[in-house]
């Protein structure tokens, strides 16, 4: 990102890691296989306009990989800790780093 006078105070890296692409990844435990998780995740993160994929894991969680505005991804990541989501959700463990922009759409795997 090239800053280029506009009216953004700060350092331009500080508003890149507030505003700019993100990567999410999430990892969900508790009842989340065979209820529709991935579904549900999918459903959200085309609301909220970003790209990735949700897929279960052998040892019974779903992976969560999301890339767009952290704003956004800050968003999917409260909606899957929220309750609100089918199935019962025990711990959500995250790790962010930066968007590889290498995403099309939202899938399940």
């Amino acid at each position: 990102m090239t800053d280029t006078g506009s009216c953004h105070h700060g350092p331009v890296s500080d508003f890149t890691a507030a505003e700019g692409p993100a990567r999410l990844t999430a990892f969900v435990r508790g009842h989340v296989q065979g209820v529709g998780f991935r579904w549900w995740t999918r459903s959200q993160a085309l609301r909220l306009r970003l790209t990735g994929w949700a897929r279960n894991t052998d040892d019974g969680r779903v992976e969560v990989v999301a890339e767009g505005p952290r704003p956004g991804c800050e968003e999917l990541l409260a909606a899957l800790r929220s309750g609100d989501a089918p199935g019962s959700v025990a711990a959500v463990v995250e790790r962010w780093g930066d968007a590889k922009g290498n995403l099309n759409g939202f899938v399940e795997r």
